[in-house]
């Protein structure tokens, strides 16, 4: 199958020179500019797109595929699908291409962890491609409501119907920050959902979509004691100064990203020690399905002190101080760095 020629050695040229081959053609439908006050200008602060060679990696493959894009396709079928399709990479390539900016996050990224992260993703609109098929999210009656992607080396992600399917640009992506997607990746195609933390979203190296029912079937993950249904938590992290870091009494600033998809993030605060919250400076949103950018000027004191941060997202909620574990569906709490001042 795709997955024995993936992973031998001649294939694995022929993947390669086929990624070489591919050039991506310009999008019908481009991504906003990214607004000039996006980024908070501050050292240390992630940078607001995530270059490819530093973007998170988290899968379970231990030899990563290398398939052929020219031999790859994709076939859609089950329940509710009237017309059954396969598709070839040059097939998507022809569709109507859109390019948003889109922050992914990982389920097992800890309260300020690295495992989140923005690019510019090209792709097909996957909700398209479903009507095509004849599917109906079950709002209008559709006899689904999981969508079962395949990888070629055999993992199994299961999304929402109803979520892929609500208008968010949820995508078949082939392309990653203005390359073909890199292997590690998902080359030659992923799946991208907004709001959705990956487990339950970017299935990579996708080869299959199965319609079908969260009752009659579960995904590798939830097999595993993981939720079936994930949207991605309120989040916010410091990103300088550093933990344990050593800065002098003077203006310090506290800089970071919050993240909130598919909602957007309405207030970023911090808090030193006990003391009362006092709002960041955001940085301009680019769209709700990526992270803010945000900044706050600390007029430090001499001794050890505690930053805290927390954000709002755009429907009101307050990320909550409770601690939880990335176990079941994603961590919750407040990250925080501890500093002392010189």
């Amino acid at each position: 199958g795709v997955l024995g020629r993936a992973l031998s050695g001649a294939s694995g040229r022929e993947a390669v020179a086929s990624r070489e081959n591919i050039t991506l053609p310009p999008p019908d439908s481009g991504a906003p500019a990214v607004p000039r006050r996006a980024r908070a200008r501050v050292e240390g602060v992630s940078p607001f797109t995530t270059p490819n060679s530093d973007f998170y990696r988290v899968d379970t493959a231990l030899v990563v595929p290398k398939v052929d894009a020219t031999a790859w396709r994709l076939r859609i079928h089950g329940e509710g699908v009237t017309w059954e399709k396969t598709l070839t990479f040059d097939d998507l390539l022809r569709r109507e291409l859109i390019e948003r900016d889109i922050t992914l996050t990982c389920v097992s990224n800890e309260v300020g962890g690295p495992y989140v992260g923005n690019a510019r993703w090209i792709g097909v609109r996957l909700a398209d491609l479903l009507e095509e098929c004849g599917v109906r999210p079950p709002s209008a009656g559709g006899p689904a409501d999981q969508l079962v992607a395949r990888s070629v080396d055999g993992m199994t992600i299961g999304s929402p119907v109803e979520d892929v399917m609500d208008g968010r640009d949820a995508m078949l992506a082939v392309g990653m920050n203005g390359e073909p997607l890199p292997f590690d990746h998902g080359f030659p195609v992923r799946m991208v959902v907004p709001g959705l933390y990956g487990y339950v979203s970017a299935c990579k190296w996708i080869e299959d979509i199965e319609l079908t029912t969260f009752d009659s079937y579960d995904a590798y993950w939830v097999k595993r004691d993981w939720a079936r249904e994930a949207p991605i938590k309120t989040q916010s992290r410091i990103d300088t100064p550093k933990p344990f870091a050593r800065p002098k009494a003077a203006t310090v600033m506290v800089a970071g990203v919050a993240w909130a998809q598919h909602r957007g993030i309405d207030k970023v605060e911090i808090r030193v020690d006990d003391g009362p919250w006092e709002e960041a400076v955001l940085a301009a949103e680019d769209s709700r399905d990526t992270w803010r950018q945000w900044s706050y000027a600390w007029q430090a004191t001499k001794g050890g002190h505690t930053l805290t941060v927390r954000a709002t997202d755009r429907t009101g909620e307050v990320q909550t101080d409770k601690r939880t574990r990335t176990v079941p569906d994603g961590a919750s709490g407040r990250h925080s760095v501890v500093v002392t001042v010189d």
